[in-house]
């Protein structure tokens, strides 16, 4: 477990990228004492000024606005992490609504299209920051973990590690190596808000070969030049991985990010109940647009079991959302499963999902094929929805403006009674079913909407009234899902303790937001959220007897027993949600607390002379 944060603020150096032989001097730049400078020999070598971290920051955001394009701030913010860690988190949080969408979706989608013509300008050469495990390497993965271990700075173990293979990178199809920018972003949230440790966190890519001829043609890039491997050879490779590194790392929190839908399904499926695992795409997605979902059926002025819900995209993302969907009518309100899953319907390439349409499903789409249409078979999304006439439309097509005008209006139309549920989940913007103002115009501005991907806040005409569009953004569920594993250290992760964070987010939003008929909590507020739905996860780890960690167990226990006061609706305790927020980590404020927070560090030997010495 790691240590918790102190009242200075928990560890932010770590081993520098540059080859600096003082870890804790590169993170601190021109914040140096004037003593300290002269111990490490600096004196000249530096200009003379002496600056807090506020100042650093401010000279950061000053550059950062300077770049005129995202991808160019995203490679400047690269930088900056891979030899300022400190300064990265602390503008990061600071700042967060802004960057985000700079270091994960939508500017990370650019920059994985690009990568092998930026990597060279992401890090100081031969940095490590993460694993790049070709197929032809698998046999000498346990060489490559050594490797990773000698790298790293002693006690900085990773407890938890995003790992992709580029098959599928957000809906921009296969990029192969160049996924590499998924695992890395995702990680970058995990920290900035679910305060993960940033010196314990391990992105890799299992550099597979890609089908993609674009790549296999460019001279730049960087990965094996080969088509994807068979079935077989694939999960006999990524078995052999994840199982080399469940050994070298058995508490460590693995996620599988970005896979093709069957490999998604079928990696999942293979170690879900054997190591600590999650898949984002599949319980991540399913998790954070069933707590924005909670919240509209909440407040679209139908009754839940009279709700008909048609998805658009029927991959492992579509699947994974609807079957959380179907657990929620179960579990709240008492629908039978078969009555549940009956309320929805799937429209993928061919038309109206059907268990009688003639071609073969695929094994994750047989559970929501309709078997009572009759000879009823529609052919697109139009068609469906007149046969269904749904009150939620949920997109997880890709496919950019799949809810056009007619359908939006025609979507207002059906539910003239109630507030009309439009989801388009899509990302990135590319690839969105539409935008809110798009959703706003055609439904008289009532939609409830929640998008993937960011869009603008919206002014109804002719008011002074200003809408915030819901984002379904994974990054309000999947950071505290990792903290509360980490910490808690389950066994495994069960479909009830994602649920339970789904209604943790649910009831995360605060009066104001209510008022505003907002689906999720502001942006702004993510840390303290994450803090919440992490307890609320580990409770449920405790209440299921997974959880191995003696701290969290006495203290779910307690709150069961009423030794201390649970929240309201009974999700965990101020004690708990206390404790959660100590072991989140934070940067450093001023130097001495980033000096006095290292002391792992010094079993360098250059490193250890010359802390003697400050």
């Amino acid at each position: 477990m790691s240590p918790p944060a102190t009242d200075s603020g928990a560890s932010s150096a770590r081993r520098s990228r540059s080859g600096s032989p003082d870890l804790i001097a590169s993170n601190a730049g021109t914040a140096l004492p004037y003593a300290t400078r002269s111990a490490l020999h600096l004196k000249g070598l530096v200009p003379s000024g002496v600056e807090d971290f506020v100042v650093q920051e401010q000279r950061a955001l000053e550059q950062l606005n300077t770049k005129s394009t995202n991808l160019e701030k995203y490679i400047f913010l690269s930088w900056l992490r891979t030899t300022n860690i400190n300064l990265f988190y602390r503008l990061v949080l600071h700042n967060l609504k802004a960057i985000a969408p700079v270091i994960y979706t939508p500017t990370v989608g650019q920059a994985c299209q690009e990568y092998s013509h930026i990597y060279p300008f992401l890090a100081p050469p031969n940095a490590v920051d993460g694993l790049y495990i070709p197929l032809n390497e698998v046999d000498n993965i346990d060489e490559i973990i050594a490797n990773y271990r000698e790298s790293i700075a002693e006690g900085d173990e990773p407890e938890i590690t995003v790992i992709t293979d580029g098959s599928r990178i957000l809906g921009l199809g296969d990029l192969g190596m160049n996924g590499m920018g998924i695992p890395v972003g995702k990680l970058q949230l995990y920290v900035a808000a679910g305060g993960l440790n940033p010196d314990r966190c391990l992105p890799i890519v299992l550099d597979f070969g890609t089908n993609t001829e674009k790549y296999l043609d460019d001279p730049l890039y960087l990965g094996l030049r080969q088509k994807r491997p068979d079935d077989p050879a694939f999960y006999a490779a990524a078995n052999r991985v994840v199982e080399a590194l469940h050994k070298a790392f058995p508490n460590m929190f693995i996620q599988f990010e970005d896979f093709s839908t069957d490999h998604a399904f079928g990696l999942l499926d293979q170690w879900r109940n054997k190591a600590l695992c999650f898949n984002d795409d599949i319980q991540g997605t399913g998790c954070v647009i069933l707590g924005g979902f909670i919240s509209a059926v909440e407040q679209a002025g139908i009754p839940p079991r009279d709700q008909r819900i048609l998805f658009v995209g029927a991959g492992s993302a579509g699947v994974g959302v609807a079957k959380q969907l179907v657990d929620y009518f179960i579990i709240e309100h008492n629908i039978p499963e078969d009555e549940a899953k009956a309320m929805f319907w799937f429209v993928d390439s061919r038309g109206m999902i059907t268990a009688n349409r003639g071609d073969k499903l695929a094994q994750h789409k047989v559970y929501f094929a309709r078997h009572d249409n009759s000879d009823t078979q529609c052919k697109d999304l139009e068609e469906t929805l007149e046969y269904v006439k749904p009150t939620a439309l949920i997109g997880l097509s890709t496919i950019y403006k799949a809810f056009n005008e007619k359908l939006l209006t025609r979507m207002n139309e059906i539910n003239t009674k109630a507030r009309p549920i439009v989801f388009p989940l899509s990302n990135p913007e590319t690839k969105a079913e539409c935008s809110f103002e798009e959703a706003m115009r055609c439904t008289d501005n009532r939609v409830l909407f929640a998008s993937g991907t960011a869009f603008p806040e919206y002014t109804i005409p002719g008011t002074d009234e200003l809408r915030v569009p819901g984002q379904g953004n994974n990054m309000y569920v999947f950071p505290p899902i990792g903290l509360g594993a980490v910490l808690s250290k389950p066994a495994h992760i069960t479909d009830t303790m994602i649920y339970a964070v789904s209604k943790a987010l649910a009831n995360s939003l605060n009066e104001d937001e209510k008022k505003r008929g907002e689906l999720y909590p502001r942006i702004e507020r993510i840390r303290e959220v994450a803090a919440e739905l992490a307890a609320a996860f580990i409770h449920q780890a405790v209440k299921e007897g997974l959880a191995k960690d003696d701290k969290w167990i006495e203290l779910a226990n307690a709150t069961a027993q009423g030794q201390v006061s649970p929240s309201p609706d009974g999700r965990f305790s101020a004690e708990m949600l206390a404790e959660v927020k100590k072991f989140m980590w934070v940067p450093a404020e001023t130097f001495e607390q980033l000096r006095e927070c290292c002391p792992h560090y010094h079993h360098h030997p250059m490193v250890h002379q010359h802390n003697q010495k400050l």
